[in-house]
């Protein structure tokens, strides 16, 4: 009988601890976090149980692509228009909820310095859905010491002496995009094109010519894989993830898990031909994987030691990361360029002068490249305008003072970075553009082309 009561009261003294911790994580915990954090000075919103501002933010984001918009720069109110919200309304500095984590917004200079120069302090955010793992980790995922390796033998393929031999591959794509072109022009004086698509297409070859040399079909076939799986991962993450639903064979799991190992399999493909011709002296240093597995092999060699290279697995995230760190920001700057210069015929005519002033009738080389003072301004002014990334995420692992702030561990500080790029405070002045993996046109770029 004596056993029995002891039972009982030790199993309801530990679903009441258990039930305690839970309210704690869930409600008392994030309202002392709301009110530590609204005696400093800084303005929030109020923490809703377990969600957060989750439903806002998906609520505003269905507001604000259901509705048209002008011609305009002011994109910020519908591509993060939660945000916007938030920094309008709460002030440039405030604080709002990622489900039960305070997310601190940083808009000051010297604060945002400290954030992307500081890793130790402000981590990458780990946890979240792991759905977007599937997409690319490498030097987009490595923190602290492994990022700096992973750096140190990346860096060599991105110097500008090997980057002058990929020219050529630029050259032969972008002609093959504007010869379409031609084609469609040569039956009137003008048409109406849409762009993005194109652009799209024309990067996607690039980076797979840059990227496998030789083997650039392959490359071409793993990045439509990639878009594939882009697609459906933007979709996965739009909804709240519950965890272990990515183990549930629905078609969308199935076909993610499919992509990723065909892909993975295409590049190890790739690899280990390469591998193969370096070891008998045949390898081609003139792409980025071919100067990446050097690199990665001179490393090793130094030190003796394979820790201090990558793994097969380590060089296929890199490859998959290619794509996404040249693809996807590549097609979305040069199409938000063509719109603007649609839209300013003046820096236009600036630009063409410029070209045929630097090049003549020659091909493009890259010291002239470097003598396009314009260009260099429009393509500036792009990306201030439309930023590729909207914003910029880190997570406090310990309780952290930054300016006048004093943060508690778990905080995430988010830097709004589209948001910045248009306060008229900050810059002195001041079409559908939705957010993907990057800032793109909606609705396509149906622009008019016309021959000279």
């Amino acid at each position: 009988m004596e056993t029995t009561i002891v039972f009982c009261v030790l199993a309801v003294t530990a679903i009441l601890f258990y039930t305690w911790r839970k309210l704690d994580r869930l409600w008392f915990k994030p309202k002392r976090i709301e009110k530590f954090l609204k005696e400093q000075g800084l303005k929030g919103t109020p923490y809703k149980f377990m969600y957060g501002d989750f439903k806002e933010m998906a609520q505003t984001m269905i507001e604000a692509k259901s509705q048209p918009m002008s011609l305009t720069h002011d994109i910020a109110p519908r591509v993060s228009p939660f945000f916007h919200k938030s920094h309008t309304t709460l002030g440039k500095s405030c604080f709002t909820w990622m489900g039960t984590k305070p997310m601190v917004h940083i808009s000051e200079p010297t604060m945002i310095r400290e954030i992307l120069t500081n890793y130790n302090k402000f981590q990458k955010p780990r946890g979240g859905n792991p759905l977007l793992q599937l997409l690319a980790r490498g030097l987009l995922d490595a923190e602290g010491d492994q990022w700096i390796k992973h750096r140190k033998i990346i860096n060599p393929a991105f110097h500008m002496e090997k980057l002058k031999h990929m020219l050529p591959a630029f050259y032969v794509s972008c002609r093959d995009m504007i010869e379409k072109w031609e084609e469609l022009v040569n039956t009137e004086n003008s048409c109406e094109i849409d762009v993005w698509p194109h652009l799209q297409t024309f990067s996607s070859d690039v980076i797979s010519r840059t990227a496998f040399g030789s083997s650039f079909k392959e490359g071409g076939n793993i990045f439509e894989l990639q878009r594939e799986l882009a697609e459906l991962i933007i979709k996965a993450t739009n909804s709240v993830y519950i965890p272990g639903s990515r183990f549930l064979p629905t078609k969308n799991n199935k076909r993610m898990k499919e992509i990723e190992r065909e892909v993975k399999a295409s590049i190890k493909g790739i690899i280990n031909k390469r591998v193969v011709a370096m070891k008998v002296g045949e390898a081609s240093n003139d792409d980025l994987l071919g100067l990446l597995l050097d690199s990665n092999h001179k490393e090793i060699k130094q030190h003796g030691n394979n820790n201090f290279g990558l793994s097969i697995e380590e060089v296929i995230e890199e490859c998959k990361l290619f794509y996404f760190a040249g693809q996807e920001t590549t097609a979305s700057m040069l199409v938000w360029t063509m719109i603007l210069l649609g839209q300013h015929m003046e820096w236009q005519t600036h630009a063409r002068d410029e070209v045929l002033h630097v090049f003549r009738d020659k091909n493009p080389d890259i010291d002239g490249l470097n003598h396009l003072k314009v260009m260099n301004i429009i393509f500036n002014e792009v990306l201030r305008l439309y930023t590729p990334v909207a914003l910029l995420r880190r997570l406090i692992p310990r309780e952290t003072k930054i300016g006048n702030l004093t943060l508690p561990a778990g905080t995430l500080v988010q830097i709004n970075t589209l948001i910045l790029h248009h306060d008229k405070d900050m810059w002195a002045y001041s079409h559908a553009p939705h957010a993907m993996a990057t800032l793109q046109p909606q609705f396509g770029a149906h622009l008019i082309l016309r021959k000279l």
